[in-house]
């Protein structure tokens, strides 16, 4: 099934990422595609964990996936990494008010099978919070080896994987040193998920609820 919004309609879009660069790695080039393609009434992007050098450079990556986006809201929090499972209940009442200020028509979460802890709550307080929205759940490389089966495509001409993995590569530094942390590894993925797609490059997410 071939899925498209109503390119009439401005778009409200909702970014959630546990960790500084999770957005920009699991849904960079379909958030680059979306911006140009269509028209956007506000884009809201949060980050759940960071420290003073992680924050300053998710704030510039997020500004430049958001460049040409006029209504915007970046946040970048400060809960500590790994321990979001431990400070649940202060997130969920985080997002119970974000729920009041935007009723996105498009959701970017965490997969719900990832085996990080930090991605597995967002990913649930998401679902808990967001019942009648539209909610892809992003896939993200990494040691634990869980990747899944995907059931929504989006097919990417290079210049956006090109585009993604140079902003990374440029506001990322401190995370250059990770040996994964290179633009093999960003390519890797978009292009086995292209391979199934039937094209070059595609990002590809849960989508657990359709309706028509």
């Amino acid at each position: 099934m071939r899925f498209q919004f109503n390119a009439k309609l401005p778009l409200k879009v909702l970014c959630l990422g546990a960790h500084c660069d999770d957005i920009e790695i699991a849904a960079g080039g379909t958030l680059l595609k979306l911006f140009q393609e269509y028209e956007i009434e506000h884009v809201t992007w949060i980050v759940f964990t960071s420290n003073e050098i992680r924050k300053n450079e998710a704030q510039k990556s997020a500004e430049q996936f958001l460049k040409n986006v006029t209504s915007k809201k970046i946040t970048i929090n400060s809960y500590r990494d790994g321990f979001l499972p431990y400070q649940g209940a202060e997130i969920k009442e985080y997002l119970e008010e974000i729920k009041k200020e935007i009723s996105p028509d498009i959701v970017f979460t965490h997969y719900r099978n990832d085996r990080h802890q930090d991605h597995r709550l967002i990913s649930d307080l998401t679902w808990n919070t967001w019942r009648n929205n539209f909610i892809l759940e992003y896939e993200i490389p990494k040691y634990d080896g869980d990747i899944g089966i995907p059931n929504f495509y989006v097919s990417l001409d290079e210049e956006y994987i090109r585009k993604k993995n140079g902003i990374l590569l440029e506001t990322f530094q401190s995370q250059r040193s990770k040996h994964w942390f290179d633009d093999a590894t960003f390519s890797a993925l978009p292009r086995l998920r292209g391979m199934e797609a039937a094209t070059v490059f595609a990002e590809a997410f849960y989508a657990r609820k359709i309706i028509l």
